[in-house]
């Protein structure tokens, strides 16, 4: 008997992942495209904001998780 499993179907659940690497590069694509026709003062400026808003989430989460492990 033949094992080969060429003649399968593929699960639908097992295509997921590419569709899901495809969509995430077409929006990659569309963002840095729009990026690079913007203005270089208005792409800074959108990158020190994104920045700032990392930064104020880490140190709330950072100081979050110290305030609950105390209590423990």
């Amino acid at each position: 008997m033949n094992n080969c499993n060429y003649k399968r179907s593929p699960k639908p659940w097992g295509l997921f992942p590419v569709l899901f690497i495809v969509a995430a590069l077409l929006l990659l694509g569309f963002v840095l495209g729009t990026v690079a026709h913007a203005p270089l003062t208005f792409s800074v400026a959108t990158g020190v904001v994104i920045a700032v808003w990392l930064g104020i989430f880490a140190l709330r989460e950072r100081h979050g998780r110290r305030r609950h492990t105390q209590a423990h």
